[in-house]
């Protein structure tokens, strides 16, 4: 996988982190559950970023929906995309389950991909298994591409090690 230089907006997210601030998490976590972009207590840590980015005014969503992931479950990585994350936690006796969570989140629609993506990050919470949320901003602005080169990007990394093992 590619290495790319980690967005600003993440560093910012993991600057909030590092510094325990429990209320601008608090504020970002207001955003789950909620349409990306719709929770006032979010748009000063968010507006800033977007402002920033050419493309963000008609691409928002990503960095709402990461904002708020990021607020539940701030344990970073640099390395994998969510497949990887997710092939990591699998076992042997959850392994059907997960596969079958893991395919309706590929399956997603970008409207309905909040709510996945919550669960994910939730179950990624409990197996304190951390994210790379560069990677995933990344992929949700590109989630919609024809090709659906982010979402087999993920089904690589989470079954490409499976054949190679068995």
């Amino acid at each position: 996988m590619n290495q790319q230089e980690t967005h600003p907006f993440i560093r910012y997210l993991q600057g909030l982190a590092e510094k325990r601030e429990r209320g601008a998490l608090a504020s970002l976590r207001r955003g789950l559950g909620q349409p990306p972009g719709t929770v006032a207590e979010m748009y000063r840590y968010v507006e800033p970023y977007l402002a920033q980015e050419k493309s963000a005014r008609y691409n928002e969503a990503p960095f709402y929906l990461v904002a708020a992931l990021f607020a539940l479950h701030p344990q970073s990585t640099d390395q994998g995309n969510m497949g990887e994350h997710l092939a990591r936690t699998r076992t042997e006796n959850g392994g059907d389950a997960l596969e079958r969570r893991f395919t309706a989140l590929l399956a997603a629609h970008p409207d309905d991909l909040p709510d996945y993506l919550r669960q994910t990050v939730s179950f990624l919470k409990s197996k304190e298994e951390p994210v790379n949320w560069n990677q995933l901003l990344h992929d949700l602005q590109n989630w919609g591409h024809e090709d659906r080169f982010v979402q087999k990007a993920w089904a690589r990394s989470f079954w490409g090690g499976r054949q190679a093992a068995e």
